[in-house]
């Protein structure tokens, strides 16, 4: 079988079991990328999967980059019947901070907030702060309609599961104004001209197009980054591991712990604190 056609049908597999867009396009690009490195055939064996593996490692990509590739190929061979065919991930030891200069802290939020504001921006404006007050995925937003404003809590469906979140009463009332404004009485409340949801691309350039004026740096801006601020800020002032992973949507406690990592620079000063030379 041509290798092109096995990526159609995984595609078609995958959105069968409800991945989401982003992952199935994800894992669909990665297995056209490993059947042209490796030139594997439609049933790759488990040694052209791990010599895939290594060669990633050995062109630089990160431990964590390298074993998102590899679930997807690994999902590909639960999908051929060939699950004799799966490479084991690389062993990765969880980091206790993360890198500085990708973390959005407070301040920079609000300067966003205000470039926002200030510019006119108005449904950006909305957009930043329902994210980050409530901890949702950018592809959760459609799940926020009109709706879900009159009961303050919304119903969210993402990767085969159901949550419920509670919505501020305060974002409640913009958002009502907002629909008010732009005469939008059912459905979602960020939407195209022609009523549909906005898509996350359009909300990535919208949010990218106040790095500058906000003075924060353009690597630092995107909807992901909201969702972490949010988990941080919780956990600062509830400490409570388990409910932060109830309310973000996470099945592990293990990916909520990588959402309240600290800074590599607030380590560091950790480290500093504890005078142990001499």
């Amino acid at each position: 079988m041509n290798c092109n056609i096995c990526c159609q049908q995984y595609r078609t597999w995958l959105e069968e079991r409800e991945y989401s867009p982003a992952t199935v396009e994800k894992y669909t690009r990665t297995l056209e990328r490993f059947f042209r490195d490796s030139g594997s055939g439609p049933r790759p064996a488990k040694e052209a999967v791990a010599a895939w593996r290594d060669e990633l490692v050995r062109q630089g990509y990160a431990a964590t980059g390298v074993n998102a590739m590899l679930a997807a190929v690994n999902g590909y061979q639960e999908f051929c019947g060939n699950p004799q065919g799966k490479a084991k991930p690389l062993k990765c030891q969880r980091r206790v901070f993360c890198d500085s200069d990708r973390e959005l802290d407070r301040e920079e939020y609000f300067r966003l907030l205000q470039a926002a504001r200030s510019s006119g921006r108005k449904r950006t404006l909305l957009i930043l702060q329902t994210i980050c007050s409530t901890g949702i995925r950018v592809s959760e937003l459609k799940y926020i309609t009109v709706e879900v404003l009159r009961r303050h809590r919304a119903a969210i469906r993402c990767k085969g599961k159901c949550r419920e979140i509670l919505l501020p009463e305060e974002l409640c009332r913009r958002l009502s104004k907002w629909c008010a404004r732009c005469r939008i009485y059912r459905g979602p409340v960020f939407v195209t001209r022609n009523g549909n949801p906005l898509n996350r691309s359009v909300i990535w350039r919208e949010m990218k197009a106040l790095c500058q004026q906000a003075g924060v740096a353009w690597k630092k801006v995107f909807p992901h980054n909201l969702r972490h601020l949010f988990a941080r800020t919780f956990y600062r002032i509830e400490h409570d591991l388990s409910k932060l992973a109830d309310m973000l949507g996470h099945s592990s406690i293990e990916t909520t712990r990588i959402y309240i990592m600290e800074s590599g620079a607030e380590h560091e000063r950790l480290l500093n604190r504890m005078h142990l030379l001499l």
